[in-house]
């Protein structure tokens, strides 16, 4: 038979779309090209390919050799088609037999010894393989993000030979157990119980928790910022099979799955002020997730938020609604999921003591201006929890601790809370939008006329009005009430004006 067919997956963002590769060999002088829109990497697979053959005992044939990569309009880079093509090669000259590759899907680079080294974005093409009903052959560094898509065949192989004799029915490759999440790497942090004083910060804290909302804390240096933000994470509860996927998925296209990309724990991504937009929402020649999709189910904490370029700040606008980002190529478009919470802090001025009671702050008030507007005006809008964080007195500070709520105390809360809102419409507050807005935070009219005046005095808009909406509803959730009642609004106004007392 001098054509033969084998089946592998590309990378398009977090999708593995199916790519046939067809062997022809047909008479004429030995050549060996490859068709179907491939780059560099994917050309240069001819010789890693006659390598490998050769050097585990197999026969190159000495004839026109053409390899299709279909559809021919998809982008092909990278080595992840190395062993699908050599396996082509042998089935076409029938050194395999191709019926054996029918059921199998393949994916790995080769050495020119014939090893087989690992490629990344593994987990979304197992994911894609368990719905195709095929069994997924791959090297054997891949196989613990393979295992993560249970009910699939995975078949982990460290060297071209050790797929042959496979093939051949010589020794076949065991399948690999399948990895549960419980049993993966679960990050541990620092508990709330750490930190002193600081009671409606917690409280904020842990309806940014219950709701999935946005967080902005203002304050001096010192006052807890970093402390309280780092301890949201723990406040969270468990994410759901599909989001765990999701994460891992993200994880393995960014070659991150070693560790965090196999977690329990939702993720946490801290970039420092210094990171551009590019390594803020990813991109590159071949797209690769960036910061905002690496904390995707998780939280983004932005530390110094106005030490962070302007340009790099608005980036975050779109995905903070859309809850993903799409990166636009010449060649291609790549959509990556970015449904994040937003935690950020930032000191109220270049020293950090402005209106902090002392007599610290010798900035001045165009100073103060300036350095508060690097952050936008609708990038703060889209913040449901605006707090201002004072810093404990020196007697608060040294004062004996006294006994403090615990992550896992206030973590069971968030847990009914979340449990009202999934049983309630599926999803957290924070993504209430529209009629169904309307319906689930109804107020009364004395409530509305309340909340207009408000809006009219603090000089809100439609979107911050609808975001105190939200926050409502989650306060109203935290404490087991079916309705969301005046005092809920009035907390949930508060924390749209605590921070405008160090803002200008």
């Amino acid at each position: 038979m001098s054509l033969a067919i084998v089946y592998t997956r590309a990378q398009v963002g977090i999708d593995a779309p199916l790519v046939t590769v067809e062997v022809h060999l047909s008479g004429g002088l030995p050549s060996f090209s490859i068709v179907g829109l491939p780059e560099t990497a994917v050309k240069e697979s001819r010789e890693r390919v006659r390598s490998a053959l050769i050097n585990s005992g197999y026969d190159f044939p000495q004839r026109r050799i053409t390899v299709n990569l279909a559809p021919a309009d998809l982008p092909k880079e990278g080595g992840r088609y190395d062993l699908a093509i050599a396996m082509g090669i042998l089935a076409a000259s029938a050194q395999v037999s191709a019926e054996s590759l029918t059921s199998l899907e393949l994916i790995g680079e080769l050495a020119l010894s014939g090893a087989l080294r690992p490629v990344a974005g593994v987990l979304p093409v197992a994911l894609a393989c368990r719905e195709a009903k095929r069994g997924l052959l791959l090297p054997a560094a891949n196989g613990d993000d393979a295992t993560l898509a249970s009910g699939l065949n995975v078949y982990p192989a460290n060297h071209l030979l050790d797929v042959c004799a496979h093939l051949k029915g010589e020794q076949l490759i065991s399948c690999a157990i399948a990895k549960s999440f419980e049993h993966s790497y679960q990050a541990v942090y620092p508990d709330l119980s750490d930190v002193k004083g600081q009671l409606q910060a917690k409280r904020a804290l842990e309806i940014a928790a219950a709701g999935s909302h946005n967080l902005l804390l203002v304050g001096p240096p010192g006052s807890g910022k970093s402390m309280l933000a780092n301890r949201l994470p723990g406040l969270l509860p468990d994410m759901t099979e599909s989001e765990r996927l999701q994460v891992a998925s993200i994880h393995s296209i960014a070659q991150r799955s070693g560790g965090e990309g196999l977690m329990c724990q939702r993720p946490f991504r801290a970039p420092h002020h210094t990171a551009s937009s590019v390594a803020l929402v990813g991109g590159g020649g071949n797209p690769k997730p960036g910061e905002i999709s690496l904390a995707h189910q998780g939280v983004l904490f932005l530390d110094e938020l106005p030490e962070f370029s302007r340009k790099v700040l608005e980036v975050l606008r779109e995905p903070i609604e859309s809850g993903e980002i799409l990166i636009s190529r010449a060649a291609r478009q790549s959509v990556f999921p970015a449904r994040f919470q937003l935690v950020t802090a930032m000191n109220p001025c270049p020293c950090g003591y402005y209106s902090d009671g002392s007599e610290r702050c010798r900035c001045s008030p165009d100073q103060v201006r300036r350095y508060q507007s690097r952050v936008s005006g609708p990038l703060l809008d889209r913040i449901d929890l605006q707090l201002s964080v004072q810093a404990l007195s020196q007697k608060e500070l040294m004062a004996f601790p006294e006994a403090q709520e615990t992550s896992e105390q206030v973590r069971a809360r968030v847990i009914l809370s979340r449990g009202r809102q999934i049983e309630r419409q599926g999803y957290p507050n924070q993504l209430l939008e529209g009629k169904q807005l309307e319906q689930i935070c109804c107020i009364g009219e004395a409530d509305k006329e309340m909340l207009a005046q408000a809006l009219e005095k603090l000089q809100l808009s439609a979107r911050a009005y609808h975001r105190v909406l939200r926050v409502a509803r989650t306060i109203a959730d935290l404490a087991g009430v079916d309705h969301v009642e005046r005092n809920h609004l009035l907390e949930a106004l508060s924390y749209r004006v605590s921070a405008r007392t160090v803002l200008q």
